[in-house]
């Protein structure tokens, strides 16, 4: 038997990211907001999250928060992204300490990709005091379970290929997907994930894989290799609902 190929830190961390919708911001205490002296302090506030296509995590925040002031003042960030849910020892799973400088980002599709990943944030998107913010990264510190430690550099977290070509066609594909194509998510969410329920929606898609979500549950479906076009997105898509249905109920 071939034994499966094991993850790289690089990929174990983008998986990682990219599965999470929400992340522990951590900012330094600006001065204007310093109380009896804590000025530079690190303040950590929660905060949603999703990723554009070249792992940049996204963030819609308020002027009016204390982390906003926070970054006015002092770029430098780092987010933690917890993969522990549902581990009998967390500490056995998952984790990583993203460090990175925060800029706003006034672009329609990394907003629209955001709100894609986090529909219940279009009540709120269009007040003037939201604007959405990207995070540039510069390191990582992934710990993946025991003795599994990595610091890991900007390359080393970059994904194989950005795909521009796919990213063009995301907004097609997922509303293809979920209009015509929603008991294929079903079956991805339900044969290949292990998730529960009906009606899941696609959210995004990028050339390492794509982003599902049912009400509050999202999900990350993980592609066998990177895909760089909308054709050899389809053909994978194909592929994976096939492998899906075929699964035996309960295996």
């Amino acid at each position: 038997m071939t034994e499966a190929p094991k993850t790289g830190p690089g990929e174990t961390a983008r998986g990682l990211i990219r599965a999470a919708d929400r992340a522990v911001l951590s900012t330094s205490l600006a001065t204007s907001l310093a109380r009896d002296g804590l000025a530079g302090w690190p303040y950590g506030s929660l905060v949603l999250v999703a990723t554009d296509h070249d792992l940049s995590p996204l963030l819609l925040i308020s002027d009016l928060a204390d982390h906003t002031r926070n970054i006015a003042q002092d770029a430098r960030v780092s987010l933690l992204f917890d993969g522990t849910a549902g581990a009998v020892d967390p500490l056995t799973a998952a984790r990583l300490s993203l460090l990175g400088r925060i800029a706003r980002d006034d672009r329609p599709g990394p907003l629209a990709r955001f709100l894609a990943r986090h529909p219940s944030a279009q009540t709120y998107a269009g007040f003037g005091d939201f604007h959405l913010y990207r995070v540039v990264l510069s390191a990582a510190h992934l710990i993946a379970g025991f003795g599994r430690v990595h610091w890991l550099g900007a390359a080393d977290l970059a994904p194989p290929t950005v795909a521009p070509a796919l990213a063009a066609a995301e907004t097609d594909i997922v509303s293809h997907m979920n209009q015509d194509h929603g008991d294929a998510l079903d079956a991805y969410a339900n044969g290949l994930l292990g998730r529960a329920g009906t009606g899941w929606r696609m959210t995004g898609i990028d050339a390492e894989g794509c982003d599902l979500r049912h009400a509050g549950e999202v999900a990350r479906l993980g592609f066998p290799a990177p895909v760089e076009s909308p054709e050899a997105a389809r053909a994978t898509l194909v592929r994976l609902a096939k492998q899906a249905r075929a699964k035996p109920a309960g295996a």
